[in-house]
């Protein structure tokens, strides 16, 4: 006897989850935008699939240990979401079922062991400094390490940059045409923090005063997406305070896609708390830089360069997907003199980062991190540009391991090198 998802009971996101669930009419258009239903070739691995799984577990009619392992699959990248003509949700359905299930799990002691570690380091930039460069020095004696624990020190990069002091305000250069605020992010501000400084400097020369909240913290993301409701909502009511101080900006502006999807996420993470107005508040001012610039214009143009390279663009799932951001990047892209911008093959498919995926899964994360490069490769370029630090880094691994020269880099870097006149190989 089959029975409706009893709404109450999985508050405050059970008229989330169940208004998803109807919606799905099971056409298969999600199919052939799924990266794990190309890469495992099973129903249940598919969006569609996952549906049906979660409407099981939720109405009782199936163990979630029996579903887990296909859920754990997903990526979370919604590309299914622009490919579903009845427009299921499919975002929110998947994070607010995490949310709802993840306290109800059984995990091996490994993976609880490495999901506290994550959830204790990542967020935390002070603390994600020291394990990175803790997991550097552990590196040579690898083997010593349980498998599953492995491949976060294999993820790290080879050096990790000094960590960069910013400002709390920098004022625009010239005319001032507005003012931003700028979330500065946890594991790009120890991975890649010039990524904060290059964006800066763009936006200041095109006029913006760019304020940096000293008490911001980590978007949340990362919790929401792993199903750790309780600190999903402290990182957001958080940064709803530290946003606070900057009432008169003209938006909130993000250079990481998932950050700026996580952020756009704070009235459903939020969702039946005394904070959910102020959430949709700053959710309506939060926007990508790359789009911010697109749709402003860049006031400060751009020094002609005699020199010529091919750009990639890599397109980050939480900013085309999740966003609907694709042209603005590549309208920057296209700006600035001596780029020539191609085209990589299957770009709607993830490359396998994917907040913490390619710890959890890591297999599928390597194949597809491969394909992403092959991609790369055959598409001729001198460069990869993307939006995402989890795709950079992704990116550069799987590069390296093929032994090419190919950098990776964020938009906004590009940006700033060619204003200043810096060769952007």
């Amino acid at each position: 006897m089959r029975h409706e998802i009893d709404v109450q009971s999985h508050a405050p996101f059970g008229d989330v989850m169940s208004e998803a669930i109807s919606k799905c009419v099971h056409c298969g258009f999600c199919l052939s935008a799924c990266p794990t239903y190309q890469e495992l070739q099973q129903e249940t691995d598919s969006p569609r699939g996952r549906i049906i799984l979660m409407k099981e577990v939720l109405e009782g009619g199936m163990p979630l240990e029996t579903a887990s392992p296909h859920l754990d699959a997903c990526l979370g990248c919604v590309a299914c979401v622009p490919a579903c003509p009845s427009e299921v949700a499919y975002g929110d359905l998947l994070s607010s079922f995490r949310a709802t299930q993840e306290s109800k799990r059984a995990r091996p002691w490994t993976q609880r062991l490495r999901r506290w570690l994550t959830q204790a380091t990542l967020p935390y930039p002070k603390r994600f400094r020291i394990a990175a460069r803790t997991g550097r020095f552990v590196k040579p004696f690898r083997r010593a390490v349980p498998a599953s624990l492995r491949v976060m020190m294999d993820l790290l990069p080879d050096k990790i940059p000094k960590q960069t002091r910013l400002p709390s305000v920098v004022p625009a250069i010239g005319e001032k045409r507005g003012s931003v605020a700028l979330l500065t992010g946890c594991a790009q501000s120890v991975l890649d923090p010039d990524i904060n400084v290059a964006t800066i400097e763009v936006l200041t020369r095109n006029g913006f005063e760019v304020q940096i909240p000293r008490s911001q913290g980590c978007c949340g993301a990362l919790s929401w997406h792993i199903g750790n409701h309780d600190q999903a909502k402290k990182f957001a009511i958080d940064n709803l305070d530290a946003f606070e101080t900057t009432p008169d900006v003209d938006a909130v502006i993000t250079n990481a896609a998932g950050c700026g999807s996580g952020m756009l996420e704070y009235p459903l993470i939020l969702k039946g708390t005394r904070s959910e107005t102020k959430a949709r508040s700053l959710a309506e001012k939060v926007i990508d830089v790359s789009h911010f610039l697109a749709q402003r214009g860049l006031s400060e143009s751009l020094p002609e360069t005699p020199s010529s390279i091919k750009v990639a663009y890599q397109d980050a799932c939480h900013l085309a997907h999740a966003q609907g951001v694709r042209q603005s990047p590549r309208e920057l892209l296209t700006r600035i003199p001596g780029i020539e911008l191609v085209e990589l093959r299957d770009s709607h498919l993830c490359c396998g980062s994917a907040g913490t995926y390619n710890m959890d899964q890591p297999e599928i994360a390597a194949s597809l991190g491969g394909q992403k490069v092959d991609r790369i490769m055959e598409s001729g370029a001198d460069l990869v540009a993307t939006g995402n630090i989890g795709c950079l880094m992704q990116l550069k691994s799987h590069l390296k391991q093929r032994s090419s020269d190919v950098p990776v880099r964020h938009i906004m870097q590009l940006l700033r090198d060619a204003y200043q006149g810096r060769p952007l190989g």
